[in-house]
């Protein structure tokens, strides 16, 4: 029988290391360096702007890491279509992680279908259903994690490092893109004719699954538009924050 071990965690001096290493190299460079450190890496995109720069790197550099997408079921069309369109722009694959339908119907029969609009508690266990449980079996086994997060998204990440300790996952966060600003992101994707979804010039800067994302208003932040009926500024689906975790009721199905 094989025993699969999970990776270990490297020292926190050498994160800090890593962090800086990282500071110093362009996008391409980051990922080239960090693909070549010899754990499983994993890109998981959600097709937003960020995230097309990051697969188009991926793609056109021929970087061997991993393409990964959460599937929640609730996605805009728009966003659906543009994983066909990309996989077939940079002929790579990006493997879709589907929520378990029973656990979508535990959620609905204890919640409603569409209970997120009725309490924190019940979007953080949609969140949980169909992301974080999706997202746990994008990452088993991965020593990185490549995400696209940037500072200038929210207030709640204007800290983010280029390289952190997961404690949840036991593996190596990397954020290429911490440094980059939108309109940096912008040139790039026009420079590069790289995809991205059209919802962005339509007033969609962060798009998540349909029903919990809308346009945002002239002024407000990016990450203004998501999850917009809640008050607290810095809600997050916990795929990033831990806390937002922590009411999640709905257990994971045995598979």
């Amino acid at each position: 029988m094989t025993i699969n071990t999970p990776p270990q965690p490297i020292p926190q001096h050498d994160i800090t290391s890593l962090d800086e290493t990282l500071k110093h190299l362009s996008l391409v460079e980051r990922l080239a360096f960090v693909a070549g450190l010899g754990s499983r890496t994993v890109f998981t995109t959600s097709l937003g702007i960020e995230d097309q720069v990051i697969t188009a790197a991926i793609g056109t550099h021929r970087l061997p890491i991993e393409v990964a997408t959460l599937e929640t079921g609730r996605l805009f069309a728009e966003t659906v279509r543009l994983i066909d369109e990309t996989e077939d722009r940079y002929g790579l694959t990006i493997t879709r992680f589907h929520p378990e339908p029973n656990d979508v119907s535990a959620y609905a029969e204890k919640y409603g279908l569409n209970g997120f609009y009725e309490s924190v508690e019940a979007r953080h266990a949609c969140c949980h259903v169909r992301k974080l449980i999706p997202l746990g079996k994008a990452l088993k086994g991965a020593g990185f994690w490549i995400t696209g997060l940037r500072r200038g998204q929210s207030g709640n990440r204007a800290a983010t490092p280029f390289a952190e300790f997961d404690s949840d996952r036991n593996l190596i966060k990397i954020n290429p893109l911490a440094d980059w600003d939108i309109e940096t992101i912008k040139a790039h994707v026009a420079a590069e004719n790289i995809p991205v979804n059209p919802l962005h010039e339509r007033g969609y800067p962060s798009i998540g699954c349909e029903p919990c994302t809308r346009a945002i208003k002239p002024g407000e932040p990016e990450r203004a538009g998501r999850w917009w009926w809640e008050n607290d500024e810095k809600r997050e689906c916990g795929l990033h924050v831990a806390e937002a975790t922590q009411a999640s009721p709905i257990p994971a199905s045995r598979h």
